[in-house]
């Protein structure tokens, strides 16, 4: 019988290079999950395609007012006095070089200025008002998950009462009972305050209830157990541990959450109780564009089109997000 070959230690052991080599002869590297996550963002044209209309819009919103003309200009030169609509333009719209969508109907004031500084008061209002409620959903959600017993019975009990709120009709009734100057605020400034704490405040329960079920799956895995018998205290395991875990489904309501806000604060320019005229809003122009509809069709389209594409832009960028931050998707 031949003897064995003998084979050293050296010769046995993979050598790290040849390990961390890959068909081509490169090294592998790891990928972290926001690496893997924006793989996975990128193949989803479409959601891309939400977020790129999502970044114009806040661009617009920020510098667009120092592109066009103030929105309070009055063009009455354009206005045929017999009809009071615009003389030139298709469906008597007054479109042309100097005035890309058109004048409005009555004032001659330029309806491209006037969705520009829409935009910032929508876009202004809705991600502060989604902040407020992730803020309050978050804090009180991980609370509720975390604790449970009592704690989350009476957390669980006030998201119901919010939810049943008729939040609509409070609003409505709070523009009218608060009186200019409250709050060391006026004007504008109070109303878009009032819009916030409104929107903000009693929208957060949607956001806790997920953020409760999330926890209370979190709170019962290995890491979360290791945190304790190490010794830490709640609010490090709260906030150390867990939270950093709900980021991603955090972020995806968030994205979901600003067009709801964006339709909701419309809805109260709407009614008359957001934004003061002559401020613009897409809402408050709404508004104006229902007595002359018949006539002058375009007035109600653009700002509809503007609030349909923003709200559509967030809803596309919203379902990407949620699809690439899945550990569970492929």
């Amino acid at each position: 019988m031949a003897a064995p070959l003998e084979v050293t230690g050296s010769d046995t052991e993979a050598q790290p290079e040849a390990v961390l080599a890959g068909v081509d002869g490169k090294a592998i590297q790891g990928r972290s999950l926001g690496q893997i996550a924006w793989m996975r963002l990128k193949r989803d044209k479409v959601a891309l395609a939400g977020g790129v209309i999502v970044i114009l819009l806040i661009l617009l919103a920020i510098f667009g007012p120092l592109l066009v003309q103030s929105p309070l200009d009055y063009h009455q030169n354009l206005i045929d006095p017999t009809y009071n609509r615009p003389k030139t333009g298709i469906w008597h719209t007054g479109i042309s070089a100097d005035h890309l969508l058109g004048v409005e109907p009555g004032t001659g004031r330029d309806l491209l200025s006037r969705i520009v500084h829409g935009a910032r008061i929508s876009l202004l209002v809705s991600f502060l008002a989604t902040l407020l409620s992730v803020v309050i959903g978050t804090i009180l959600g991980i609370t509720a998950g975390y604790f449970g017993g009592w704690v989350d019975m009476l957390i669980s009990r006030a998201m119901d009462a919010f939810l049943a709120f008729p939040l609509l009709l409070f609003a409505i009734a709070l523009v009218a009972v608060i009186s200019d100057g409250s709050f060391g605020l006026s004007g504008n400034g109070l109303r878009i305050g009032v819009l916030v704490v409104v929107i903000g405040f009693f929208n957060w329960p949607y956001i806790g209830r997920i953020i409760r079920g999330q926890t209370l799956s979190l709170r019962e895995r290995e890491f979360v157990d290791a945190a304790r018998s190490m010794g830490a205290r709640n609010s490090y395991i709260l906030f150390k541990e867990i939270l950093p875990n709900l980021v991603a489904p955090i972020l995806v309501y968030a994205t979901l959450l600003i067009p709801t806000n964006i339709l909701f604060e419309a809805a109260l320019s709407f009614l008359g109780v957001g934004v003061i005229p002559p401020t613009p809003s897409w809402g408050g122009m709404l508004t104006l564009a229902v007595p002359i509809y018949s006539s002058d069709p375009m007035y109600m389209i653009v700002p509809g089109v503007a609030i349909f594409i923003t709200v559509l832009a967030f809803n596309l960028l919203g379902d990407g997000l949620r699809d690439a931050l899945d550990p569970r998707a492929k």
